[in-house]
C-alpha cells in the first residue's frame, strides 16, 4: 500500500505535490487548531454561562436573606396570632423580584428561578422527580453546599446551580409542624394538606437557578465555523498564490531548459538555455549551457579528428 501511494506521487507533477503537501499540513492543522479552538470556545461559553447563573442566585439570594432578617420580622411583629400574609415568607418576595426582573428585561426571559420543596405549602413549589433526587443527594452529604451541572428543560440544554433549603429558624415551624399550629389564613389560602411536619435544620428543598445554554453554545460553534472558514479561504488563497508562484518560477523555467535540451539532444545547436532568475532554477540554467558549450567543444574535436583522419587516409 504503502509503495502503491509512493509510486502514485513520484508520478505526480511538481505543481501537484506541492498542493497535496500544502493540504496534507493544511488537513492536520485545521484538524489540531479546530479542536483547540473548540475547547476554548466550548469553556469560554461554560463560563458565560456559570457566570450569569451565579450572578443571578447570589442576586435572589441577597433577597432571600434580607427578606429573612429584616422584612420578616417587622411584618410578624405586626400581625395576630392567626393572621398569615405571603410577603413574610422569604421565598414569596424572592419569586415576586425574579418574575418582575423577567419582565423588565428580555435578557431574563428564558431564566428559570424556584424554590423547590419535596412537600411545599404553595404546590407551585413542588420538586419534580429531578430536583427531588438534588435534594436527596444534599440529605445525604450535609456537607455538601451546592450542585451544578447541565440538564434538559422544556427540550432545551440548561445550566443549573442548586443550593439546600433547611429552616434554621424555630419560629418558621409555626407554619410548617402541624396544620392547627399554622394561621388561620395559611390554611383558608393553601389548605391543611401540603407543607407540614417539617422539621429544624433539615433540608426540604433546593435553591435553584437555571439559565439556558443552548444559545451560547450555538454562538460558540457559529463562532467556530466562522473561524475554520476564514482559515480555510486564507489557505485556499496560499495555495492557489503557491502554485501560480511554483508555475511562473519554477515549473515553467525547467519546462523551457527540458525543451531546449530535449532540442540539443537531437542536434539543434542553435537552441539556447535563457536565465530568467539567479536562484537554483538560474544556477541550473547556467549549468546546462556549460554543458552544451562542452558539448558543441566536443563535437567540433570530433568533427576535426574525423577530418584529419579522412585526409591522412587519401
Amino acid at each position: 500500500m504503502a509503495i502503491n501511494v509512493s509510486s502514485i506521487f513520484n508520478n505526480l507533477k511538481l505543481a501537484r505535490k506541492l498542493t497535496l503537501l500544502l493540504l496534507l499540513i493544511f488537513i492536520v492543522g485545521i484538524t489540531f487548531s479546530g479542536i483547540a479552538l473548540a475547547n476554548i470556545l466550548n469553556h469560554r461559553a461554560e463560563e458565560e454561562i456559570t457566570s450569569n447563573a451565579w450572578l443571578l442566585i447570589r442576586t435572589l439570594d441577597s433577597v432571600r436573606s434580607y427578606t429573612n432578617a429584616d422584612v420578616t420580622p417587622q411584618l410578624q411583629s405586626r400581625l395576630k396570632n392567626d393572621e398569615f400574609f405571603p410577603q413574610v415568607v422569604p421565598s414569596f418576595l424572592t419569586r415576586k423580584v425574579f418574575e418582575q426582573l423577567k419582565k423588565s428585561d428580555n435578557l431574563y426571559q428564558d431564566f428559570i428561578y424556584k424554590e423547590s420543596m419535596l412537600n411545599p405549602t404553595n404546590l407551585h413549589d413542588k420538586a419534580d422527580s429531578f430536583e427531588a433526587s438534588l435534594v436527596n443527594k444534599f440529605r445525604q452529604n450535609q456537607n455538601l453546599q451546592e450542585l451544578t451541572g447541565f440538564r434538559f428543560l422544556n427540550g432545551k440544554k440548561v445550566f443549573y446551580i442548586a443550593r439546600p433549603l433547611a429552616i434554621t429558624n424555630p419560629d418558621c415551624l409555626k407554619c410548617h409542624s402541624t396544620p392547627d399550629m399554622a394561621p388561620k389564613n395559611m390554611i383558608k389560602a393553601y389548605g391543611a394538606i401540603n407543607g407540614f411536619g417539617w422539621k429544624l435544620n433539615q433540608i426540604n428543598g433546593i435553591q435553584i437557578v437555571s439559565v439556558p445554554a443552548s444559545e451560547i453554545f450555538r454562538n460558540a460553534r457559529q463562532s467556530l465555523i466562522l473561524v475554520i472558514g476564514i482559515i480555510a479561504i486564507i489557505f485556499a488563497v496560499a495555495i492557489f498564490t503557491a502554485n501560480l508562484w511554483l508555475q511562473r518560477f519554477i515549473v515553467r523555467p525547467i519546462k523551457q531548459v527540458a525543451q531546449v535540451a530535449e532540442a540539443v539532444s537531437t542536434g539543434d545547436m542553435d537552441a539556447e538555455f535563457e536565465k530568467v532568475s539567479n536562484d537554483e532554477v538560474g544556477s541550473l540554467v547556467e549549468a546546462f549551457t556549460r554543458m552544451k558549450i562542452s558539448l558543441v567543444m566536443a563535437m567540433r574535436r570530433f568533427e576535426q579528428h574525423r577530418n584529419r583522419s579522412q585526409k591522412h587516409d587519401e
